[in-house]
């Protein structure tokens, strides 16, 4: 039986474009594979679309989704070429003295007294200490955030200088251990025994930073202004602190690693949503499931139906039956084709008889989809993102006033609303919208999360 090392061969899974292997690989109809963002970029910067590498021309440019089987292979491709040493031997052994991976005849030869165990012995413990370390990293930022308060409300003179030079240093502290905390979580997102090990370095798990234990409000007694100076530079230090938070839910970092983290961190927070047809706009066409809706063109609309106070009566919307006040919650929405949609959450006091004026106090949070190209709701002809998007994540975090919205298919973020301040419910908002801008009579439909790789 052939080995999987001979049955994989790099070249074919090397994208034409890049020459590197394929990174969420994708077929042409033609029956060419390349990378995602390569295909992409190539066609946009092209006033037709054509394979790459046969030069068949698409009347329309093909909606392309990730090609798994491919995926998965190259993913294998990957292992193989990380997973052997130097002598072509299977890496089944770490050595915790020199933090190694080894092969058994490295173990036996270089490595004879030192501690070797194999790699899923080694791996489970270190998730353990990773486990522990996370703890420990957030356990150091609650510390320095609560000696600032006792600070100041135990001192009452010191000088403003000193007062701000302290608060700084903590700042700073703070910053660096944010973004320890920012690997910690990436580094235990990975499931790849072998990797894991390797990224894993007990030295520099931890940053250097100061001995609280010394830190005394006595010292500060005999100074000036302490008090005001302090109270304010602790409120400063309250809201870096807030965003150091919300950096680390999201795993901010700006590469395609990163976002993907991001979006898993938020999948994890899905919430079952069925639509509500009380508050659905007479046009509109909800599935008996109540996951999907639809402009229906040809519907009527008589007085009887304006009865409901919950409906629409003039924005093509509807809203999920459930509300939120606190916590996180996550959705995802497909949208197909369509050329028109709105999707994201509003208050539940949101103005229901009329149009509903675009403003930032209308109470609604959302991105409208127009053609190809995204707007806020509240901010009209401003684009936020380009580019089309076949399935969209909505993830709301009710307490830091944040909502969010994801890329599902590309793992990239579209846009996000921050420092909102949220006082009442918080309900999914829906509208599939008209046909203004060509055929749009697809529904909007609310999907099981899909998982990224």
């Amino acid at each position: 039986m052939a080995s999987s090392s001979s049955l994989l061969s790099e070249e074919q899974f090397l994208c034409p474009i890049c020459l590197d292997v394929f990174t969420r690989p994708v077929s042409t109809p033609c029956g060419h594979n390349f990378c995602m963002s390569c295909i992409t970029s190539y066609w946009d910067n092209a006033s037709f679309s054509q394979c790459p590498v046969c030069k068949e021309q698409f009347q329309r440019r093909p909606d392309l989704k990730v090609n798994t089987f491919i995926s998965e292979l190259a993913s294998q491709l990957v292992s193989l070429q990380t997973s052997y040493c130097d002598h072509s031997r299977v890496l089944v052994l770490f050595c915790r003295d020199d933090n190694t991976l080894l092969c058994d005849v490295c173990s036996s030869s270089c490595h004879a007294r030192h501690n070797v165990v194999p790699v899923q012995r080694a791996y489970e413990r270190m998730k353990d200490e990773l486990e522990n370390t996370e703890a420990k990293v957030q356990q150091m930022i609650q510390e320095r955030f609560h000696k600032v308060q006792s600070m100041t409300e135990s001192v009452k003179q010191t000088a403003e200088r000193q007062a701000d030079g302290f608060v700084s240093d903590m700042q700073r502290e703070i910053k660096e251990l944010q973004r320890t905390a920012v690997k910690l979580r990436e580094l235990k997102q990975t499931t790849d025994q072998l990797r894991f090990l390797q990224s894993y370095s007990s030295t520099s798990l931890l940053p250097h930073t100061m001995d609280l234990s010394t830190v005394s409000a006595n010292k500060h007694l005999e100074m000036q202004h302490f008090g005001k100076s302090l109270r304010k530079s602790a409120s400063q230090l309250r809201v870096s602190l807030d965003e150091m938070n919300t950096e680390i839910s999201r795993f901010s970092g700006g590469t395609a690693e990163s976002d993907a983290a991001t979006l898993r961190y938020m999948q994890q927070y899905e919430v079952n949503i069925v639509l509500d047809p009380d508050s659905a706009h007479p046009m509109l066409c909800l599935s008996n499931d109540g996951k999907q809706v639809r402009y229906n063109m040809g519907a009527g609309m008589w007085a009887g139906q304006f009865l409901n106070p919950n409906m629409f009566t003039s924005h093509l919307a509807v809203l999920g039956r459930r509300g939120f006040s606190s916590g996180r919650f996550y959705f995802e929405v497909c949208t197909g084709q369509k050329t028109e949609w709105c999707v994201g959450v509003a208050t539940a006091s949101i103005q229901r008889r009329g149009p509903l004026v675009r403003s930032s106090c209308c109470g609604l949070w959302a991105i409208w989809f127009l053609i190809d190209k995204f707007e806020t709701f509240i901010c009209p002809g401003v684009p936020v993102h380009m580019g089309k998007v076949g399935r969209v994540g909505v993830f709301v975090d009710y307490d830091k006033g944040e909502i969010s919205f994801y890329d599902v298919e590309n793992a990239t973020p579209i846009y996000s609303f921050t420092e909102c301040s949220f006082t009442e419910e918080l309900f999914p908002y829906f509208n599939p919208c008209d046909n203004e801008f060509g055929s749009n009579l697809e529904p909007l439909t609310i999907v099981p999360v899909c998982h990224v790789e």
